[in-house]
């Protein structure tokens, strides 16, 4: 009874959510394995947990969304979440499933991306809360910096013997794949930074629990083991599940690489896009795990999908709920508005509307060809448009006869054989969309 009692008087000071964590994640899908003690000692008091993040780029991308939502709910159920920004450990390289070691980074260019690393996170942590659990953000090259490589192996370094080390399965699946690069002393100890890491917060934030990816858990183990060693306190490890593709795919890339969160790598279109195609097996996780709706609505949209499949609720819902949290709800409305000139009703004031980037994502992969803006000035007539100028159809007959068909638009207008061209026509000042039929698109580009 001291352990609710505790809490409740937890709960009732900070006007906060009382929901037990691991049962939360539990029904989500978003728990891999739990130190044991870890519950019990989530439900005694606010305890401090963290996240590490990798600060090589000036964006995170949807494959950091599992770990920044196992922050989320840990301040939403009345902890302290930290986030750790990896500024030593990313210029060294984590063995942890991966091949190569990372670059060096300089200090003004790891500040910067730390600070564009804080804003997205921002998005789904309270930084500015003035309650005991707003979020925090730390950097550990703000306390390895000045650590001499003799002070580590001396006070650090001696406590953890190379047996313990070798045991890791990230360090023996490394030494043992076929690659003839083997690994790297830098790498080997990358374990030991990180658990470093652990310990310090341990120490200095009174940061109990480190989280992350279930491939994490020798080294989030091996701070625990330092936290023993040194300080003689307890460390608890949680992990989640690597997230998977039912089609085997990789999850969080598309077919120009990783779907990234800032709306200058990734436009809202194509991260909204991203999640819309989802099929119906991987929706049905996806939407526990990146949305924060709760059990019953969850449960009753899967039913509602069940029953009509073909209209694609739970994509359309996942959808809306990750770009509204990661962008805006002007960027989803936007993205809608975007996705419905490929695949709905639109207008030539939606094609306006559009910015120049994602008027290219929509029509990615439409043939396209240049045109001279002289070309325009005058007025271009709508069968050189289509044959002899712009190549979209065959010849200036079937041209005519398109036309005469009335299957011709220009930015989703239906034309005559009459119509020109003008510079009124062109959107963001460069492009005129044709079509032929519903699906049969062509992009003037003038230059």
């Amino acid at each position: 009874m001291p352990v609710f009692l505790s809490l409740h008087s937890f709960v009732k000071k900070e006007g906060i959510m009382n929901k037990n964590f691991v049962e939360e994640l539990t029904w989500r899908g978003m728990i891999h394995t739990v130190m044991p003690g870890a519950e019990e000692h989530l439900l005694e008091s606010m305890r401090s947990a963290y996240v590490g993040f990798d600060p090589t780029a000036d964006s995170l991308h949807i494959g950091n969304l599992v770990p920044i939502m196992l922050l989320a709910h840990y301040q939403r159920c009345g902890h302290k979440p930290v986030a750790l920004v990896g500024g030593a450990t990313g210029m060294i390289g984590d063995p942890s499933g991966k091949s190569n070691e990372r670059n060096l980074l300089d200090e003004i260019t790891l500040r910067h991306n730390q600070e564009a690393i804080k804003a997205q996170l921002a998005h789904f942590l309270d930084f500015e809360s003035d309650k005991t659990n707003a979020a925090e953000l730390v950097n550990n090259y703000d306390w390895m910096k000045e650590f001499s490589f003799l002070e580590f192996i001396r006070d650090v370094g001696k406590h953890i013997t190379v047996n313990y080390m070798m045991a890791k399965d990230s360090v023996k699946n490394r030494i043992s794949s076929d690659s003839s690069e083997g690994m790297s002393f830098t790498e080997f100890t990358y374990q030991l930074v990180q658990g470093y890491d652990f310990l310090h917060l341990y120490k200095a934030n009174d940061c109990s629990i480190q989280m992350g990816g279930s491939d994490q858990w020798g080294n989030i183990t091996t701070g625990t083991e330092l936290i023993r060693r040194i300080s003689g306190g307890k460390g608890y490890a949680i992990t989640c599940p690597l997230i998977t593709k039912s089609d085997g795919s990789k999850f969080g890339k598309s077919e120009g690489g990783n779907v990234w969160l800032d709306a200058n790598r990734t436009s809202p279109y194509k991260f909204y896009q991203y999640w819309l195609n989802s099929s119906d097996e991987d929706a049905e996780k996806y939407i526990k795990i990146f949305t924060f709706l709760n059990k019953a609505e969850i449960d009753a949209l899967i039913e509602e999908h069940k029953e009509g499949p073909h209209m694609r609720l739970l994509q359309k819902r996942l959808a809306v709920e990750i770009t509204t949290m990661v962008h805006s709800k002007e960027d989803l409305e936007n993205a809608i508005t975007a996705s419905n000139i490929l695949f709905g009703k639109s207008t030539s004031e939606d094609l306006m509307a559009l910015d120049e980037n994602t008027f290219l994502d929509v029509f990615d992969g439409v043939p396209k060809t240049q045109i001279a803006k002289a070309e325009i000035d005058q007025g271009l007539d709508i069968i050189g448009a289509l044959a002899e100028k712009g190549g979209f159809l065959k010849s200036n007959g079937e041209a005519r006869r398109a036309l005469k068909e009335n299957s011709i638009s220009v930015n989703k207008e239906k034309v005559k054989d009459d119509y020109r061209i003008t510079l009124k026509d062109l959107i963001n000042d460069k492009f005129v969309l044709l079509q032929r039929g519903k699906k049969n698109y062509f992009v003037l580009q003038v230059v």
